[in-house]
């Protein structure tokens, strides 16, 4: 294993830092046919926690499934084998890289699903300031398709209310600040977004407000995201289900995240 600081470029890292998401060139090309096939696989066999968005307008359906890493050998030899918990270390500033989970998103083409701006955080039963996913399109991706994020929103300090696609919220009663309206006021953010190959990826932090448009062109548009936490990573009890849910999971809020279920891939240490 190389040593971190000669893993990326340090403006990566800075970029990441301070800006919340940062592209990364080739880091992952070697895995673009392997994730490929993982894909078909996990398409042909979903989990119980594939949730896929048929449109009411009968366009063409966005696929997503999720935790799927322990049981499809492509994903498991990915999180395993890849860089990709060295390169979460090193993007984090942390000593360990832990696993959190996997979430693959299809959008077949001419899907009309928008994907609202949000944040993850939120969502998830996991809180930290290290935290980094991996968004890695498996086709390419146009600007005007790209997934974009608003430059230095993971350090506002803000956890936004976490709404569903329809623009419900997810958590009854909830009284968090609402996500701001960022398509109406993109001239008051700095929006970042890039044009990408297969095995490209954006790293960004689950506080990152983000969102992707439809897709309305001729090609599948297919991405697997993996997600990893850091060393200060702490269990967060949340007001209900969270997404993903692991139903099954024990834990104490603010406790150590360490379960069987999200075991450390890098540690610098070794």
């Amino acid at each position: 294993m190389a040593e971190l600081s000669h893993l990326l470029p340090q403006n990566d890292v800075e970029s990441f830092q301070t800006k919340g998401a940062a592209v990364l060139r080739g880091v992952f090309a070697d895995w673009v046919e392997p994730l490929r096939a993982g894909i078909a696989k996990n398409q042909a066999a979903p989990s119980p926690f594939e949730r896929t968005y048929v449109p009411e307008d009968g366009s063409a359906p966005f696929f997503q499934d999720f935790c799927n890493w322990a049981r499809i050998d492509e994903y498991r030899e990915f999180v395993l084998n890849s860089p990709a918990g060295a390169l979460a270390a090193q993007l984090m500033r942390s000593k360990t890289a832990r696993i959190f989970h996997d979430h693959v998103l299809v959008k077949e083409p001419g899907n009309s699903v928008v994907t609202p701006w949000h944040q993850d955080q939120p969502y998830y039963l996991v809180d930290g300031e290290q935290s980094v996913s991996f968004w890695v399109p498996l086709d390419p991706i146009s600007r005007n398709m790209a997934i974009e994020y608003v430059a230095g929103s993971h350090l506002w300090g803000r956890a936004y209310r976490p709404q569903r696609f329809d623009g419900t919220s997810l958590y009854a009663g909830d009284a968090a600040e609402t996500v701001p309206d960022v398509d109406a006021r993109r001239d008051e953010f700095e929006i970042l977004g890039w044009e990408m190959e297969p095995g490209d990826a954006v790293a960004f932090s689950f506080r990152s407000l983000h969102g992707a448009p439809a897709n309305n062109s001729a090609n599948r548009r297919r991405v697997i995201s993996v997600r990893w936490v850091g060393d200060d990573a702490v269990f967060a009890q949340r007001p209900g289900r969270t997404s993903p849910p692991f139903p099954d999971l024990q834990f104490t809020d603010g406790a150590p995240f360490d379960a069987p279920e999200f075991p450390v891939v890098f540690n610098a240490a070794n």
